[in-house]
């Protein structure tokens, strides 16, 4: 198991900064993917290139002292700093896909979404039993999308070491059920 050893560069400034920069990046879409939804665009932070680099710095400074082997990254957006983040903490990444999308032998866990359902696979070879894994998204609304990856991290004799979300929908009260899971739950900005 690898223990992060990260020296920290930032102040305390810095996490109400990185929130504010990020909060002012991200784009409410109304009525998206369906009526009645405020989708929270993260596409403008990938324009800009030494905020997706603050990103990560925070990532890995509020993951400091957590041990963690892999970074499994939920489809799709949480494969955009799911990856950076494996590569910055030179361990590996894996991806959490929708079903039929993963071309190897597969578990698969049922998951209900915000606007419907779907079944999420992870290859069965992804995790060596044991492994402490961080599970990444880029977005914590109900708990549904996460909780059916925490499953199939479970299934594979994983161990969820912790949670990583851009943001977090805090006023859906998703982090209750994570926080069974594990207590490492990293949200960089979070709405209430």
């Amino acid at each position: 198991m690898k223990k992060l050893s990260v020296k920290l560069r930032h102040t305390l400034h810095f996490d109400f900064m990185i929130s504010k920069e990020l909060d002012f990046a991200i784009r409410d879409i109304a009525d998206f993917p369906k009526p009645g939804i405020i989708f929270k665009d993260i596409t403008p932070i990938l324009k800009d290139a030494k905020l997706c680099t603050a990103v990560i710095d925070e990532f890995v400074k509020q993951l400091e002292g957590i041990e963690i082997d892999v970074v499994a990254g939920i489809e799709s957006r949480g494969f955009l700093f799911g990856l950076m983040l494996a590569n910055r903490l030179q361990i590996p990444f894996v991806p959490i896909r929708k079903k039929g999308k993963l071309p190897f032998t597969t578990v698969e866990e049922p998951c209900e979404l915000e606007y419907g359902s779907a079944i999420l696979e992870l290859h069965e070879d992804a995790i060596i039993p044991g492994q402490r894994v961080l599970i990444h998204d880029d977005l914590l609304a109900t708990g549904g999308t996460v909780s059916a990856a925490t499953r199939l991290v479970q299934k594979l004799d994983g161990v969820v070491a912790g949670y990583a979300f851009v943001i977090s929908l805090d006023f859906l009260n998703a982090n209750d059920k994570l926080k069974q899971v594990s207590q490492n739950i990293i949200s960089l900005v979070s709405y209430k």
